[in-house]
Formats: C-alpha cells, structure tokens, sequence
C-alpha cells in the first residue's frame, strides 16, 4: 500500500486530487475497485472510465477528466509498469544454497545468492550477489553469472557462457547449446565442434523455451536491454545489438548481426550472414533474405515497406476475380487479333 503522492513521486507525474488517498494495487481498467489504481494509455480506453470504480487513474497530460484521483504523466504505460512493480512484485527470498542443490566445491557462489533444490552447478562457477537459481537449473562448468540475475526452472546454461547482472531467463530456456553446424562429407556430415560461447548483456530477458547457440569459434553475443519472447532460435555466431524486440516464434540464422533498437514481430526470420541495420522494425513473418538498411518499416516475404506490403495484401483477396477478368480480355484480345488478320 502507498499514498497516492508517493506513487506520482515514483513516476514523476502531477497529482489532480487527493494526494494522501492510499492505494492498495493496480487493476484494469474494468476490474478495478475502491482502493485500486488503473490507467489509460490508449485514448480508446477513456469511456470506460466514466462506470470505472478505482480510486485513482494514471493519464496522459491533456486528457479532461472529472471527478477522478489522477497521476498525470507523459507515459501512462511506463507508470503503470513502475507502480506495478513497486506495489506488487516481491522481493525474492535469499536463502542461500537449500538442500537438494548440487553446487561444486570449486564454484563461487555469493551468500546472498539463492539455489533451490534441483539445480546442479557445475566446476569453477562463479555466481553474483542476489542471483536467484529456481529448481531445476543446470549450470555447466566455467560460467560466470553476474548481480541480480533469474534463472528459472529448468533454464540450462552451458559451459563458458557469461551472463551479465540481471539477466532473466524464463523457464527451459537453453544458453550455449550446439550451433549448428556440420560439414558434408560425401553423403554423410562430420560435426563441426562448436567451441565459442554465448553472451548475454546487462538487463537481457530470454523468454521460455527460446535457445541462445554457442558460436562455432568466438561469441554469440545479445546485447544490453535486448527482450527476447519465448520460442525464439538465435544461431550461432550472431550479434543482437541493443534494446531490440524479438517476438515469439521468430528466428536468426548464424552469423547475421542485429543493429540496435530493431523490432521483429512473431515467426519474423533473419537469414544467415546478413546484416540489418539499426531502428528496423519488421512485421510478423516478414523474411530477410538480404542485408537490410537502417530506419525502415518493412513486412512480407520478401521485405518490402510496410504500406506496400498492406497494399499488396488487400489485393490478394481480389486474385480470383482478377485472374478471370484478365482471362476474358484475353479472349477478347485473341478475337480482334483474329478480325485483324482477316481484313
């Protein structure tokens, strides 16, 4: 529970209201009750506020409304995750190494550092202040975790890759896993032995079942505030740049290199040994299939700008029709060429 002033102090907004009003927790915009705080980032949302029973509401500056406790800031979304985080997220427990969890004598784990039961950390770890293990985390030798880090059940972070602080990996996320690669050799192949490791940056998050590979020679490398949604592949040898959006399904090949700040949405494919500049945002199951230029919105398969690619789309359901009206010009045409011949 806080103040309503202490919230608007948190996010740096203006208070229109009672400043002393305790608020318990944030609540949608439909759900909330007495004692609730809820906001509007979308101006769509705005009539829902005149039958909307929270005590408070966080708003855009501009925006008219009455007879409400308000937080006026410039992000309403940004607030919203703030206090959500302030007044409902916990902090994690440290209760060291429990029982049940396998932690070589050679690792360097901080005592502020909690290990749950089932987890198995391997020979000359090292493990940073805060970090928190949940069961079933398997470490392998020579990895170094930094401050602050979640790893959570079941994540498996292979041999010699480095997480820097506060790092979090959804459950069965896999780190340092083969790159995949393998030489022909007549009908058969010869695994190549992938021997680089993976890196991931200060505030990275991998989401569930997504795979992070071990470059064949080097580092895979994703880069400081990248977000990563679940069942994503990232290949080896590649480099995310910073601050990027990859939504679930999407893949990158091996070698490619991400510029900072790029956006893909879901099943969104890099192919391998490109480069994609920064600011790029491509839309979902849009392909790269060539090195992309910096500042651009593009969609489809092949990349294309994203108008021209929503005005390709609208044209797909008119085919059918247009397919049989070129086929009767056709026909037409074939007759005139047919009259002409004969005079």
């Amino acid at each position: 529970m806080a103040k309503l002033h202490e919230l608007a102090d948190l996010v740096g907004g203006e208070i229109r209201g009672n400043a002393e009003l305790e608020i318990l927790q944030v609540a949608p915009i439909d759900k909330a009750q007495a004692g609730d705080i809820t906001f509007v980032a979308n101006p769509k949302y705005l009539a829902q506020l005149e039958s909307c029973q929270a005590s408070a509401v966080i708003i855009s500056p501009g925006v008219e409304v009455s007879g409400k406790n308000l937080i006026v800031c410039a992000n309403p979304y940004l607030a919203f995750a703030k206090i959500l985080t302030f007044l409902q997220v916990l902090p994690r427990p440290v209760r060291g190494i429990m029982a049940g969890a396998s932690v070589a004598d050679s690792a360097v784990v901080d005592p502020t550092v909690t290990i749950y039961p089932g987890c198995v950390v391997g020979e000359r770890v090292t493990i940073g202040a805060g970090t928190t293990l949940y069961p079933g985390v398997m470490v392998y030798s020579d990895v170094i975790i930094g401050n602050d880090c979640v790893l959570h059940a079941n994540t498996v972070i292979r041999e010699g890759c480095r997480l820097y602080d506060r790092v979090i990996l959804q459950p069965a996320a896999i780190i340092g896993s083969d790159g995949f690669g393998f030489a022909p050799d007549g009908s058969a192949y010869y695994k190549i032995p992938q021997v680089g490791i993976v890196v991931l940056e200060e505030d990275v998050e991998i989401g569930a079942n997504s795979c992070v590979d071990r470059a064949a020679l080097g580092e895979t490398r994703i880069r400081r505030g990248t977000k990563i949604d679940n069942l994503v592949q990232i290949a080896h040898n590649v480099d995310v740049g910073e601050d990027c959006i990859l939504v679930s399904q999407g893949g990158v090949a091996g070698s490619s290199k991400i510029g900072n700040h790029c956006t893909f949405g879901g099943q969104a494919a890099i192919a391998g040994h490109l480069t994609v500049g920064e600011n790029v945002m491509i839309g979902g199951r849009g392909g790269a299939t060539g090195n992309v230029a910096p500042n651009q919105i593009l969609s489809g398969l092949p990349l294309m700008p994203h108008k021209k690619w929503l005005r390709a789309t609208m044209t797909l359901p008119k085919l059918p029709e247009m397919r049989k009206d070129l086929q009767q010009m056709q026909k037409r045409l074939d007759e005139l060429e047919a009259l002409l011949k004969e005079k």
